[in-house]
């Protein structure tokens, strides 16, 4: 699932050098973090969060088929 999102936003920014994905599992939950630089943080967010959306929608389904359940959240970068 990691692998999944770090493909789909080193294709969206303009640096994915600074894509960071960052894994953590509670149980049988697992949650994601997703880090990219200042100035990319549009492009992965999408107007109106829609591209967040889709890329969650799709993480979900790919859970989904391996019976898991999996969150994502997209960090502020400081």
């Amino acid at each position: 699932m990691k692998e999944l999102i770090e493909y789909i936003a080193r294709s969206l920014v303009d640096d994915p050098r600074q894509v960071v994905v960052k894994q953590e599992r509670y149980g049988s939950k697992y949650h994601l973090e997703l880090r990219v630089a200042k100035d990319d943080m549009g492009r992965v967010i999408g107007k109106n969060g829609r591209v967040a959306n889709a890329m969650r929608v799709l993480l979900r389904v790919a859970a989904g088929r391996e019976n898991k359940q999996i969150t994502l959240d997209v960090v502020d970068p400081k």
